[in-house]
């Protein structure tokens, strides 16, 4: 029989929680700072966000709020949005601290960069979607609107659009971290992924096609950049290809 006692085994577990604990509050703690220090730009910080859209709104049209609450509550709720993804680095980095005492010295090496690189695709897949794909959609939806349909879009429903296209793009341009990390943990290879390519390319344009809104544009604007970025994945990840000898015993 083990002597050791309850009390013993389950200190390592409330050791794991507090620190977890205390790693999330820090996490909302840095969002509600955020959040504070740009709330009262909120409207301004819309109006950027809109300005995809309102540029290119037939001459004497706007957008509109159908709900009495929405001019307030939407650029709050976008204000709130847009301090989690600029916290988003110390997010990851508080995620990064809470793993990092668990894992060998061989495996801080690649994760550490990964957490960075990670931030950075996410606001490059953003940055995308707002200066390449926005432009060219919203061009073309306010071009093919029927003669006599007045365009008046709300704005809450703009939001949960745009939204939802930031962050299908942000999570889209994660595809490189992804393919490394598949590659070195050795769940799959370089060379198969290569042989699969034919059906991820039909994986893609499936993938925009549900993260998208319903128009060709979106769709191939975001499949495209999703392969390009697999193959850019593709090509590191023959780098960090896990050696079948490495079995973890390397020691922090």
């Amino acid at each position: 029989m083990s002597d050791v006692k309850p009390e013993q085994s389950a200190a390592p577990l409330i050791s794991h929680l507090m620190e977890l604990r205390n790693r999330l509050l820090r996490a909302v703690m840095a969002v509600a700072v955020i959040f504070l220090g740009l709330v009262y730009f909120a409207n301004d910080i819309y109006y950027f966000v809109a300005e995809p859209l309102t540029s290119r709104l037939p001459e004497g049209t706007s957008m509109i709020a159908t709900d009495v609450a929405t001019p307030f509550f939407t650029p709050i709720k976008l204000t709130i949005v847009l301090s989690i993804f600029l916290a988003m680095p110390y997010l990851l980095y508080q995620a990064w601290g809470f793993i990092a005492p668990g894992l060998y010295q061989h495996e801080k090496k690649l994760v550490a960069p990964l957490v960075f690189f990670s931030a950075v695709l996410f606001y490059g897949g953003i940055a995308f979607a707002y200066y390449v794909v926005f432009p060219l959609a919203f061009q073309f939806f306010t071009s093919v609107a029927p003669e006599g349909v007045t365009i008046a879009t709300d704005i809450s429903s703009y939001l949960d659009f745009v939204l939802k296209l930031f962050f299908a793009f942000g999570l889209a341009f994660e595809i490189p971290i992804a393919t490394l990390l598949l590659c070195w943990t050795g769940t799959t290879t370089p060379a198969q992924l290569k042989a699969k390519r034919p059906y991820i390319v039909v994986a893609a344009f499936v993938i925009g096609m549900l993260l998208t809104p319903p128009d060709i544009i979106s769709q191939t604007m975001l499949a495209i950049p999703m392969l390009l970025l697999f193959e850019l994945g593709l090509l590191f990840s023959r780098f960090y290809v896990k050696a079948p000898a490495d079995d973890g015993s390397e020691s922090a």
